[in-house]
């Protein structure tokens, strides 16, 4: 292009479809404004580019970087592509300035999201995009792109516009990503066929956790499939929309090619976040009930799904302290920062967890990551991001790898750390159990908070998230239904072993003999239970649980209430209350040492 006809658009949301579309559309020659709400992503894009494998193998670099879809569009973007999920195109509607002349182009799944976007805005400047490209993740900023089953559809609800599709498809066309520019009409159905595909099989690989691959083999799952499409046709039938009398075959021929990953929704459902259900399946039983179409598979996809939404969100929320807890922190999100800022970093063996807090201990931030990500500097990308958003006063390691990280100023034993992050929500003597990746920890804490004593059990992972993890494998038990299970079982024989290796085995023989997966589950509860049982506690003080084990493993603690005969507490965001106990010690040691210079303040301090 020449200069004077270079574009500036922006891109809100670097999913794997935002990458693809902000790569190529740089390399047509647009100005192309990133913004995206996670902030570890954004600074390794903003110092690494993005990259495209696999079907597509391209990368690019990219020097305006937005903070926020505010920023982005207070610049005043000739298109803004929103690839963000459906229910979140709100939010970014209400950020937009009044002097903004933006055309916004819809990059979601689903029918009407553009709709919104039209009653805000009129529908001249409103575009919708028909994606028929996909991928996922595998670095924050990487794409492995799936699939692309040419070629992808553009066209503005005001038809009288046509000329904004056209030029966004020539950009496209250009650097090979097939787009053709299409009218309001066609747009209509290419919508509804590209929904009935997704709502077809999406819903269902999460609730079964199938991959498209895995749900395309079984012949029951394909004759739901194919039933879920004929509702769905029934409903565009009535709404003027015609399909070829070999729809049907036609779409079951594609869903064949779709692969052996995870469809969008069903990843979201499985990894307990929002889904976009409503604008699938759920539009589809929208207007089938404007046209007294009764669409029972479709409706059973949107109220299973919704179920799961809700258990997920339960699970995740619902494990609060005992009303005769002293919760002094209010936990809050993206909450303004008073003050300076303070970093605990929790090095696990499994994990690493972030917490920041203000001077008034308010948590504004937390973050996890697995520790052996692959990603080898994903770390320090997470400390940037955060030093960049607040101010950090001074940090604090804790953990497994504490003696290796160079990066905070101050290490603590997470001995130490735990007892300070239970004690800013627990005040008093108690038993504290830390059950975490590769170790159990009871810490004995006296009347004001501080360690009086401590039990490790550290000369072998039995018990251990590590345990757990490598015996359910064997066991071909889900980790996340695993207390479901226990639940539903009346069996009481533990493993005899502790020793991982010979556990195995012996999970093995009882799978031999027959013991449902119930049992399987209770029975690798009850070892654990009964190792914990036997370690030193006083039993005159409460017992508080933290860790990450305890947080996807609530079945223990109602075992281990059995087991003592008395209540166990179970803390909100026990994985993260180390790495909030360190960043509580940050902030106390800046405060003892304030009169300090920068450079004593600087020194490390080894517990």
């Amino acid at each position: 292009m020449e200069s004077h006809d270079r574009k500036k658009t922006g891109i809100i949301g670097l999913g794997p479809v935002g990458m693809i579309l902000a790569v190529h559309l740089r390399e047509a020659g647009h100005d192309v404004i990133l913004c995206d709400n996670d902030k570890v992503k954004i600074n390794q894009i903003r110092n690494e580019g993005i990259r495209l494998e696999n079907v597509i193998q391209k990368t690019a670099k990219f020097e305006n970087i937005a903070s926020s879809s505010k920023e982005l569009l207070e610049q005043n973007p000739d298109f803004v592509f929103m690839s963000v999920k459906t229910y979140q195109v709100e939010s970014i509607l209400n950020e937009i300035p009044a002097d903004n002349t933006s055309v916004f182009i819809c990059a979601q799944n689903g029918i009407d999201p553009e709709l919104m976007v039209a009653n805000k805005l009129g529908e001249q400047r409103t575009m919708r995009m028909v994606i028929n490209f996909a991928g996922n993740l595998t670095a924050a900023n990487c794409a492995k792109v799936t699939f692309f089953n040419a070629p992808n559809y553009i066209a503005c609800l005001d038809d009288h516009k046509r000329n904004y599709a056209e030029e966004i498809a020539a950009a496209l066309n250009a650097v090979q990503l097939d787009t053709k520019a299409i009218s309001s009409f066609e747009l209509t159905k290419s919508t509804w066929k590209k929904t009935i595909l997704n709502s077809s099989l999406s819903a269902l690989c999460g609730i079964g956790k199938f991959t498209m691959a895995e749900a395309m083999v079984f012949p029951d799952t394909i004759e739901l499939i194919e039933q879920i499409i004929q509702e769905a046709i029934e409903v565009a039938e009535a709404e003027k929309i015609r399909f070829p009398d070999d729809f049907v075959r036609n779409c079951l021929r594609y869903l064949k090619k779709g692969g052996n990953h995870f469809p969008s929704l069903a990843g979201d459902l499985i990894n307990n976040r929002p889904t976009e259900i409503d604008y699938m399946n759920g539009k589809i039983v929208e207007y089938g009930r404007k046209h007294y179409i009764r669409t029972p598979l479709n409706l059973s996809m949107v109220n299973m799904v919704k179920a799961m939404t809700h258990k997920n969100m339960l699970t995740q929320f619902s494990e609060k302290a005992s009303g005769s807890t002293k919760l002094r922190l209010q936990l809050k999100a993206n909450c303004q920062p008073k003050g300076n800022c303070f970093l605990g970093i929790d090095l696990g063996s499994a994990y690493t967890k972030f917490t920041v807090i203000d001077e008034t201990k308010n948590v504004v931030f937390r973050y996890i990551l697995k520790t052996l990500n692959r990603d080898k500097i994903a770390s320090k990308h997470i400390i940037t991001a955060i030093q960049e958003e607040f101010p950090i006063k001074y940090s604090c390691a804790t953990g497994y790898g504490r003696k290796n990280f160079i990066d905070a100023d101050i290490v603590k034993t997470e001995i130490n750390c735990a007892a300070m992050g239970v004690n800013e929500l627990l005040y008093g003597a108690k038993n504290i159990l830390d059950i975490g990746g590769e170790d159990i920890k009871m810490i004995h804490c006296d009347k004001e908070g501080k360690v009086e004593n401590f039990y490790l059990n550290d000369k072998c992972a039995a018990g251990t998230g590590a345990f757990l993890t490598e015996i359910a494998e064997r066991a071909g038990i889900d980790i996340k239904e695993m207390s479901q299970l226990a639940l539903q079982s009346e069996y009481n024989q533990e493993l005899n072993s502790f020793c991982t290796v010979f556990a195995k085995t012996e999970i093995m023989k009882w799978i031999f003999e027959g013991q449902p997966i119930e049992n399987l589950a209770k029975g690798i509860y009850l070892s654990i239970g009964n190792r914990i049982a036997k370690m030193r506690m006083d039993h005159s003080l409460p017992v508080v649980m933290i860790g990450g084990v305890i947080a996807y493993h609530p079945y223990l603690k109602t075992l281990l209430e059995q087991k003592l005969n008395k209540e166990v507490m179970v803390l909100n965001n026990s994985q993260h209350i180390v790495s909030l106990g360190a960043a509580l010690i940050a902030r106390e040691y800046v405060l003892t040492h304030k009169n300090l210079s920068e450079n004593d303040l600087k020194q490390e301090v080894t517990t």
